[in-house]
Parts: C-alpha cells; sequence; structure tokens
C-alpha cells in the first residue's frame, strides 16, 4: 500500500506543477486580452501590432499546452484512478475543441502584423467572439481539472 502511494505521488505529483504553469499562462492570456480590449482606435498602430503579436503568441502556446501536455496528464490520471473522469472528458473534450478552433481562427487572422493592422476594424468583433471562447474554455477546463486531478490530491498526496 505505501509503495502504492509513493508510486502514485511520483506519477502525479508533476501534474499539479504543469497545471500551476499553465494556470500562470492562463493569467498572462487574459492580461493580454484586457490590454488588447482596452486599447484606444487612436493609438499608434505600434501598439496594436506588439499587443496583437503578444495575445497570439500566448494564445497559441496556452491552447497548445493544453491539449498536448495538460490534458493528456489529466486522461492518464483519470486512467489510473478509473473514477468517472473518463466520461467528463469524453462529454466535454469536443466543446474545448470548438473554443480551439475559435483561437486558432482568431491567431490564423491576426498574427501577421500588416494583415492584422487591416483588420482592426473588425477587431472588436473578433475579440468579443474570442473572449466568449475563452469564457467558455476556462470553465471547461475548470471542470476537468476539479474532476480530474483536484479530486485526487489527497490521494496522491
Amino acid at each position: 500500500m505505501l509503495e502504492n502511494c509513493k508510486s502514485a505521488k511520483e506519477r502525479w505529483g508533476g501534474v499539479s506543477e504543469i497545471i500551476d504553469r499553465w494556470l500562470a499562462e492562463r493569467q498572462e492570456l487574459i492580461v493580454l486580452y484586457c490590454e488588447l480590449s482596452n486599447i484606444s482606435r487612436e493609438s499608434e498602430e505600434t501598439s496594436y501590432s506588439s499587443t496583437i503579436q503578444k495575445l497570439c503568441q500566448v494564445l497559441v502556446d496556452y491552447v497548445s499546452a493544453g491539449h498536448f501536455e495538460v490534458y493528456e496528464q489529466l486522461i492518464k490520471e483519470a486512467n489510473e484512478f478509473n473514477d468517472g473522469g473518463i466520461e467528463l472528458a469524453e462529454r466535454l473534450f469536443p466543446k474545448i475543441q470548438e473554443t480551439t478552433e475559435t483561437a486558432l481562427d482568431f491567431n490564423d487572422e491576426y498574427d501577421n502584423n500588416a494583415h492584422a493592422l487591416d483588420l482592426l476594424e473588425v477587431l472588436p468583433e473578433k475579440l468579443s467572439l474570442l473572449g466568449e471562447a475563452l469564457e467558455e474554455r476556462f470553465v471547461l477546463e475548470d471542470q476537468l481539472i476539479d474532476c480530474l486531478h483536484n479530486s485526487h490530491k489527497e490521494l496522491v498526496a
């Protein structure tokens, strides 16, 4: 039994660090989103361009980390504990994927400096769509973390 606890801690103890790093990146994403949303239309193009580029970079990094690091670890943990988390993940992943597509569409449109400046007229509308998708994504991800990881913290410790 002691060996099982030790083994679980070794396997899943690092997941908290991955999630913490990922959530810090989420915070950075929110800050950049708010910063871009609050730039006045009269601001210099370089202000827009720089903030859009930063937002796009953090957005893609955040989405990628979710799909290729965090979700993978959460699914492994859910399989190990086999307590119903896989069913939740199967219900939530298609919804998360929809938000991924919205985020990647935004990135595809605005990640090019010259092209991004051509699209400033529709930026508020595009930011609004992105914001709605991110809000939904964060709620879904928090559900995954709560069900697939937080419920196992005591068992891992």
